[in-house]
């Protein structure tokens, strides 16, 4: 009797003898088969459970086991979005980088034609005043180089140049106010266009009764004091 109560206690009976265990719970020997069974399992010595038992447990309930990948999943996908993010950063610092480049071209390009708008409405108004003076180099003639010359008391001297060949590297065209008597005046430097032309302007007062011509020669890059050259434009003041 002693045996088929453990056995019932132990869960190891069928549902017919599980039944007839039941109405003899109460008695003496049900009692000390109990007592017999909660002693074996104080002396039975710890064991720690298979790894798959977790998960039948689990699955037994309808519960799902967690994934030990989840992990590493999440540290991926934040990963990602962190390069994503870096990478829009730096699109966005080219792009802005780009658009301050262009920006700043734009401004520089505004300047110069304010410049050269500045310049064209001075040179208009030289060559519209009555007080100025135009004189041509080698009149008459048909041989290179030309050069045509508006003499302003006031605003100084512009020089239009024609079939002047751009000077060679490390030279340079510098003109010159000549006068009836004395050293010629430097007037400063320029360089002429792939095509031969040349324009020149000289802003300063300019006594005209006093200019006997104006010259431009080629000279080394930098200029000089005085001419070391035989001119290659000269157009006199006095006609005739």
């Amino acid at each position: 009797m002693n045996e088929q109560v453990e056995l019932y206690l132990l869960g190891l009976l069928d549902e017919r003898e599980r039944a007839e265990i039941r109405a003899q719970l109460d008695s003496v020997e049900a009692r000390r088969a109990a007592a017999t069974v909660a002693a074996m399992a104080l002396l039975a010595a710890p064991v720690d459970p298979p790894a798959r038992l977790r998960q039948r447990v689990l699955a037994g309930v309808g519960a799902e086991p967690v994934r030990r990948g989840w992990m590493a999943a999440w540290l991926a996908a934040t990963a990602a979005a962190m390069v994503l993010l870096g990478a829009v950063a730096i699109r966005q610092q080219q792009q802005s980088t780009r658009l301050a480049a262009a920006l700043n071209e734009a401004r520089q390009e505004v300047a110069r034609r304010g410049t050269e708008l500045a310049r064209a409405n001075e040179v208009l108004a030289m060559l519209n005043s009555p007080e100025t003076v135009v004189r041509v180099s080698a009149e008459g003639q048909a041989a290179p180089p030309q050069g045509k010359v508006f003499v302003n008391p006031k605003q100084g001297v512009l020089l239009i140049a024609s079939n002047l060949r751009p000077a060679p590297s490390g030279r340079i065209y510098e003109m010159w106010v000549i006068p009836a008597k004395g050293n010629p005046v430097p007037a400063g430097l320029f360089q002429s266009e792939p095509s031969g032309t040349a324009l020149h302007f000289f802003r300063g007062a300019v006594d005209i009764a006093a200019t006997g011509a104006i010259a431009v020669t080629l000279e080394p890059e930098g200029g000089v004091p005085q001419p070391t050259s035989t001119p290659l434009i000269v157009a006199p003041m006095k006609k005739g």
